[in-house]
């Protein structure tokens, strides 16, 4: 909900099933999660989670991508009894004690601001792409950085000076710098990735540790390409987002100048900042600087009419993604420090309204919780692992929670 300046925001332990906080000391304004190797549908606690995250910090040559163990995580604490001894006080406390989260950071130098980073899996290997503001694009091998946060002894040697891993690969061709970056799941370690001068490039590999980029760009876009994603079922397909008020369908198997199959103008009023692609459904959710949340059905792509819009953020979307397992619930982040969280399946009550048709409902029946707390949120992502898990960062740094909603 809005919030007025002088009110203070008290929160609400018992709509969430965990919440923890983390600092990384200089902001680290884009992450992903990588996909371990403990389970999937992991819900009992304390639960462990590995993301990974570049900063931007004011001196360049400070900055890092940073891979971290966030573990010990656990329930979030039932408040007891006023009638509750000494004893149990004491026992409460040591508990306490032992259910502290702990953070392990492995830190891997990295030349420029880091715009954006996406990780993946290729077979055994892990792997990350970052765009720095120096207008390369770098791919990196996590495999020492996730052996360091498991073994004390591997991570004695990998803080000794100078032992920070190079780039296995490093692309200067966009020549300005960027924010789009994805990896394609159904065709491991394809990548593609788009500039501020409207540029998108694809990546084929790896093959010996090296990718193949072609120089040709695609044709399409106006202004600057903001966010890509592959289909999660169609391996040579992708969409893409502009400042161009466009979103845009591609074939990556055409020629780059005929590799546009659908557009989407005038999607939004202002530019889209995040596009979400739907594991399940035909269906992509946009966001952009006119605070709207729009979704939108392949099937009817071109008529440039979306399916739901959700108007509540009152600043720009920074951050789209869908439920990684419910095909009618995603979430979603602002510049006005809210994370909202939605379902498509939850439709209007007419008896709840009296039947009056006559105002929109200050809160409309799809939006299912209201995260706050951080300032100048940037990017939300589900935990595809960690059923209902949230990760998100702000300038203030972390969180990772799960709501009683979802």
């Amino acid at each position: 909900m809005p919030v007025c300046n002088n009110e203070e925001l008290v929160m609400d332990d018992s709509a969430y099933l965990m919440y923890h906080q983390a600092q990384t000391g200089a902001p680290c304004l884009s992450f992903d999660v990588i996909e371990d190797n403990l389970g999937d549908k992991r819900e009992e606690f304390p639960l462990t989670a590995y993301i990974i995250a570049g900063t931007q910090a004011e001196k360049s040559h400070t900055n890092n991508l940073i891979v971290m163990k966030m573990s010990n995580l656990h329930k979030n604490n039932k408040k007891k009894d006023d009638d509750d001894d000494d004893d149990d006080e004491s026992d409460s406390d040591d508990d306490e004690e032992m259910e502290k989260p702990e953070l392990q950071t492995a830190p891997i130098k990295h030349q420029g601001c880091v715009n954006r980073v996406r990780a993946t899996k290729v077979g055994s290997e892990y792997l990350a792409a970052s765009w720095s503001e120096t207008g390369k694009v770098h791919i990196w091998d996590l495999k020492k950085p996730i052996q360091a946060l498991n073994d004390a002894e591997e991570m004695s040697k990998f803080s000794q000076k100078n032992s920070s891993p190079s780039p296995l690969f490093t692309f200067s061709g966009h020549q300005v710098e960027g924010f789009a970056v994805d990896w394609c799941k159904s065709n491991p370690g394809w990548l593609a990735t788009g500039d501020c001068s409207k540029n998108i490039h694809i990546w084929r590999g790896p093959e010996a540790g090296s990718w193949t980029v072609d120089q040709r760009p695609f044709i399409g876009h106006t202004a600057s390409v903001e966010d890509i994603q592959w289909s999660p079922n169609e391996p040579n397909v992708l969409a893409s987002c502009s400042v161009d008020k466009s979103i845009r369908i591609w074939d990556a198997r055409a020629p780059p100048h005929k590799a546009c199959m659908l557009t989407c103008a005038d999607a939004h009023l202002r530019d889209i900042n995040v596009i979400s692609w739907n594991k399940h459904e035909p269906f992509i959710v946009s966001g952009g600087d006119d605070g709207m949340i729009k979704i939108w059905d392949l099937r009817n792509f071109q008529e440039a009419s979306p399916v739901a819009v959700f108007k509540h953020h009152t600043a720009p979307i920074t951050s789209v993604e869908w439920h990684p397992t419910d095909s009618s619930v995603l979430a979603a982040s602002g510049s006005d420090d809210q994370i909202t969280l939605w379902d498509l399946a939850v439709e209007r009550d007419p008896d709840a309204e009296g039947g009056s048709q006559e105002e929109e409902p200050e809160v409309p029946p799809q939006l299912l919780f209201i995260h706050q707390g951080q300032t100048d949120l940037k990017e939300v992502h589900w935990h595809p692992q960690l059923p209902g898990v949230l990760i998100s960062t702000a300038h203030s740094g972390f969180n990772i929670f799960r709501t009683i909603s979802v």
